[in-house]
């Protein structure tokens, strides 16, 4: 099974086996700076699983994911780093927090509904895929509908209008007219110019009253709660009622209709197993927090029997969901924690073993502010600038002025929690507050932000440690 990267044409799709380890790395660059030792590690990851794609199936059945284990303080980049990955690979990606898991027996979720969210994912991720595919066909049939209601089919049409009745092309003829297919075609041209757009038309709308409820069971509310929205249909019927709206809005209505019908529900959901099966990454983060064995301090809930649940899965084994049967042999896992109180080693032996490329981040630099700051994509700095320039404000950031934000966010993570890149937000907020709330009303539309302008902002929080551990 060959994987794509996304692409907008057929001929700039290009093949992800062309990407070798080091292009990968560079992929991840653009979005998140540093910590190349990880990049490297996941860069390998994914390229071994081409390499598995190779490969006689029997041979192929044989290989495991290599799964990774992140190990570094919060906001250096462990996240992201997984996320792109998935997105590179245009893989199913599901970041998940372990600590949410209670061993089997406690009220709370189950370790297999991390397999059952990521299907759903999947089947979100094929269908968007192929309503891209029909998109054209299903405008168009749309068009024919829309055409189909707004032409009478006898000089009569206030009375045809009120029955609601639908019409077919072979009933067009008006009297006087050249014939039926003139008038739908000048109709036609009315409609994509938009001219027909507040008219009013009346169609058959499905309706979506049914009854909520729930039920509880030993397999858990939500794997139950899914069954049931299977059955509802069933039970009460598709109803339909008829309802009066205007035309752009019964062409969006008719058009997401046509791309329910053109869609093969079942293949998406067969190709979504599949994908979820051979390319699928769970990000467990907060894997720290249930490290430790019995006998240890911790909450009531064991933390070793929540890693014996959630061992089988990342072992390979099949978990059952509402599209069948899915098997977690070959599903990617990337576990990551901070690992202040408790380390790796403190994970029960078993579990260990299913994590064998472990790789450490490091925390941030200054110089890494100021390059998180400018570089990425989607930086902050291109982010603020962009949403202020929806108010026709030009904001602009001098060299100074980045090298004091950083300096800022590198002293309060300092004197309190090191929470990494995440304390940029919280220090971008505060500088430009007076500038986001004034925006609309500024009359100079050109704004630099220096490093005094940045220094006046923030120095009496920093000054004030108390203040500061609650504001930045």
């Amino acid at each position: 099974m060959a994987i794509y990267l996304p692409a907008t044409t057929d001929d700039e799709q290009v093949m992800l086996d062309e990407l070798t380890p080091r292009e990968i790395v560079a992929e991840l660059d653009k979005y998140v700076v540093g910590q190349h030792e990880a990049k490297r590690a996941v860069a390998i990851a994914l390229r071994n699983r081409m390499r598995r794609q190779r490969l006689t199936p029997d041979l192929a059945e044989e290989i495991i994911p290599k799964n990774i284990i992140m190990i570094g303080p919060t906001g250096v980049g462990k996240t992201e780093i997984a996320r792109r990955l998935a997105k590179l690979a245009n893989s199913p990606f599901l970041k998940v927090e372990a600590s949410k898991f209670t061993e089997v027996g406690y009220v709370g979720r189950d370790v297999e509904s991390m397999i059952r969210d990521l299907v759903e994912i999947a089947i979100d991720m094929i269908r968007e895929e192929k309503l891209d595919d029909v998109a054209d066909k299903a405008e168009m049939n749309a068009e024919e509908r829309l055409l189909d209601l707004l032409l009478p089919s006898s000089p009569q049409p206030a009375a045809a209008h009120e029955a609601g009745a639908g019409f077919t092309q072979g009933q067009l003829e008006l009297p006087g007219d050249g014939g039926g297919s003139r008038t739908r075609e000048k109709l036609r041209q009315q409609l994509r110019e938009g001219k027909l757009d507040e008219r009013t038309v009346e169609l058959d709308v499905r309706e979506k009253n049914f009854p909520a409820f729930e039920i509880i069971s030993n397999q858990g509310v939500e794997e139950m709660d899914i069954n049931m929205k299977d059955m509802l249909p069933n039970i009460f019927g598709s109803r339909t009622k008829k309802r009066k709206m205007k035309v752009n809005e019964a062409f969006d209505y008719l058009i997401q209709e046509e791309e329910q019908r053109l869609i093969d529900m079942e293949q998406v959901q067969r190709v979504a197993v599949e994908r979820v099966e051979q390319s699928g990454i769970i990000f467990l983060d907060e894997i720290d927090k249930i490290a430790g064995r019995e006998g240890g301090h911790g909450p009531d809930v064991s933390r070793e029997g929540v890693q014996r649940d959630i061992l089988p899965i990342v072992e390979g084994t099949t978990c059952n969901t509402r599209y069948g049967m899915v098997r977690t042999d070959h599903i990617l896992f990337i576990a990551a924690g901070a690992f202040h109180v408790s380390k790796p080693s403190d994970l029960i032996p078993e579990l260990q073993g299913r994590f064998p490329i472990r790789v450490e981040l490091q925390s941030l630099s200054v110089a890494d502010f100021i390059k998180i700051l400018t570089e990425p994509k989607s930086s902050l700095v291109k982010q603020y600038t962009a949403l202020l320039e929806t108010e026709g404000v030009k904001l602009e950031f001098t060299r100074d002025a980045l090298d004091e934000v950083a300096n800022f966010a590198a002293i309060v993570n300092e004197g309190t929690e090191n929470i990494g890149a995440r304390r940029l937000h919280t220090i971008m907020e505060k500088v430009l507050d007076e500038i986001s709330f004034s925006a609309p009303d500024l009359e100079n539309k050109n704004v630099t932000v220096d490093a005094e302008y940045v220094r006046n902002a923030l120095v009496h929080i920093v000054k004030n440690q108390d203040l500061s551990r609650y504001i930045l």
